[in-house]
């Protein structure tokens, strides 16, 4: 039994005689509450008194570092006589975080140069039946109970694992045992725990789980955490360091690999899955894993990463604005900087499909018209040809003069390039035709173009001079048999030519007509300035709507070449 209950004044001659004959019969099966007076930067240096002795813990482990840490009282309110000496002792010093809740217990205090042991520790041992010689301290480990380890921290404390609020243990009240409500043999083989339980008494302590817990049963846990070896387990310094690790380089790897909106969520689920782990192995198997470092390193980490990746993504944003804000259209700009790697700025080898543009007799219509008017009607020609690029995907390379040059493919990869081409130059010439009405329609000469369309690898990149003039652009072989073909539209009075390279990837759609009221005529061989090798060329008409699609190859032999432009 162990009562919580502290009896430094008499009460009278008979009635403390009655006391301490009882505690004196039970003596080896009862313990009491003694009060320790702590105060900051008091110490008793004293000689103790004779009645203390037989309570001390006298096997002390590293002691150096136990005197350096343990709370150190330096008064004791004792008993008077006969109770004093008719019984054991444990203190109930108790020492609040600083947040006022109790989580520790205290399992030896120092009194002079003795240390005695807390009420639940000598409960514990006098439950378990050791004597006291087999009680030892174990400096920054734990209190060794005749084998039994109680873990500690550097200042003995145990930490309490409570079982939950207040009244979780078994409450009876005197009165009901008084009375004789409690049945014969209840206590029979149990821990007792005399105390009070009442707001009154001020024995009401703070704990995880209640405001208003009684100190009694606050012991009685520590006692139950002892006997049934249900203790929280700290983890050892290494594994809390590993997990700082850990946590710091999985935010800094996450962080390298993802956007920031992404490393934010991933960010969030790591805290998360942290904390609800750290939760559950508290929970369930009282392992205190260290909450405070792994969390700080996660906001410190977390919050560099995020701040960082935010600002490399906005500069990588603003860079690829303004690099592809002149060639494509805000929706691919957009795309370009949810996904920069699409926006490869080295250069590198790609499957194109390149389209050239060119106003027929330009130079002949500017020596004509005044400077005001050429660059109105051309401004609006380009205007037009422009929304038709965007309108199919297209990439506005430049414009030279009165030419247009554009590209599919690059620097979004279009599996369909050489499709959204074919499309957007019937598109384009469309277009041009609508323009033509309206020109006459306003006495304005009506200017007429030529596209030529051609398919093939090219390197594609930012090219220029570093630091002073890039532009995205493609070059190679292949765009300039696109600039060649174009050229040649004058030659064949067409507007619209591809090259056999584009026609190969669209040949299937055009077999199976998904282009409608569409004529494909082969023409010749060609051989153009710079190249060996003839390619077939092939002149591309719309029909009129309800008109079945055409497709002829050409039927002549003979291979005819081109040396100017």
């Amino acid at each position: 039994m162990a009562v919580d209950i502290f009896y430094p004044e008499p009460e009278s001659p008979d009635a403390d005689k009655a006391l301490a004959a009882v505690f004196k019969k039970n003596k080896d099966r009862l313990v009491v509450a003694l009060a320790f007076d702590v105060e900051e930067g008091k110490d008793y240096s004293g000689d103790i008194e004779d009645v203390l002795y037989e309570n001390t813990i006298l096997k002390i482990e590293n002691h150096k570092f136990v005197k350096d840490h343990v709370v150190k009282a330096h008064r004791v309110l004792l008993p008077l006589e006969p109770i004093a000496s008719s019984t054991a002792y444990g203190h109930v010093y108790p020492l609040p975080d600083k947040d006022g809740k109790h989580r520790w217990e205290n399992l030896y205090i120092k009194y002079g140069d003795e240390y005695f042991p807390s009420l639940p520790l000598q409960t514990a041992r006098i439950a378990r039946g050791i004597s006291p010689e087999n009680v030892r301290i174990l400096g920054g480990t734990g209190v060794d109970l005749d084998g039994l380890l109680i873990p500690t921290d550097r200042f003995g404390r145990l930490h309490i694992n409570y079982i939950g609020r207040e009244r979780s243990i078994i409450y009876k009240s005197a009165a009901d045992v008084l009375s004789g409500r409690v049945p014969a043999g209840f206590f029979k083989d149990k821990i007792v725990f005399v105390g009070t339980s009442a707001i009154a008494t001020y024995d009401m302590k703070i704990t995880p789980f209640s405001a208003n817990m009684p100190g009694v049963e606050k012991n009685a846990t520590v006692v139950a955490n002892i006997m049934n070896q249900d203790f929280i387990k700290k983890s050892p310094a290494y594994v809390d360091l590993f997990l700082v690790l850990l946590v710091g380089m999985s935010v800094l790897l996450i962080s390298y690999r993802q956007s920031a909106s992404h490393t934010i969520l991933v960010y969030a689920l790591l805290t998360a899955v942290f904390v609800v782990s750290n939760q559950v192995l508290f929970t369930f198997y009282g392992l205190r894993i260290n909450f405070i470092y792994p969390v700080a390193t996660l906001l410190t980490a977390g919050t560099f990463a995020i701040s960082y990746r935010f600002f490399i993504e906005e500069k990588s944003a603003r860079s690829i604005r303004k690099i592809f804000s002149s060639y494509v259209t805000e929706r691919v700009v957009d795309e370009l900087i949810k996904n920069p790697d699409l926006a490869k700025l080295g250069g590198e080898r790609r499957e194109i499909t390149v389209l050239f543009s060119d106003i027929r007799a330009f130079t002949t219509f500017s020596e004509k018209h005044s400077p005001e008017e050429v660059v109105a009607l051309l401004n609006e020609y380009l205007g037009a040809m422009t929304e038709v690029i965007f309108k199919w995907e297209g990439t506005l390379d430049k414009f030279v003069g009165d030419e247009i040059m554009a590209f599919w493919g690059a620097p979004m990869r279009q599996e369909n390039h050489a499709e959204l081409a074919f499309r957007c130059a019937l598109n384009m010439s469309k277009r041009l035709e609508e323009l033509q009405k309206k020109w006459k329609s306003e006495g304005k000469p009506a200017l007429d173009s030529g596209i030529g369309i051609n398919t093939g690898d090219v390197v594609v990149g930012n090219i220029g001079a570093e630091g002073k003039k890039m532009d995205y652009t493609v070059i190679g072989d292949h765009v300039n048999l696109g600039a060649r073909v174009e050229s040649l539209t004058k030659k064949y009075n067409t507007r619209i030519l591809i090259t056999e390279f584009t026609l190969n990837k669209v040949r299937g759609l055009i077999a199976d007509e998904s282009f409608a009221h569409m004529s494909v005529k082969g023409l010749e061989k060609v051989i153009v300035k710079g190249k060996e090798r003839p390619i077939s060329i092939y002149e591309i008409k719309s029909l009129d709507a309800g008109v079945k699609s055409i497709f002829t190859e050409s039927e002549k032999e003979d291979i005819v070449r081109f040396e100017e432009k």
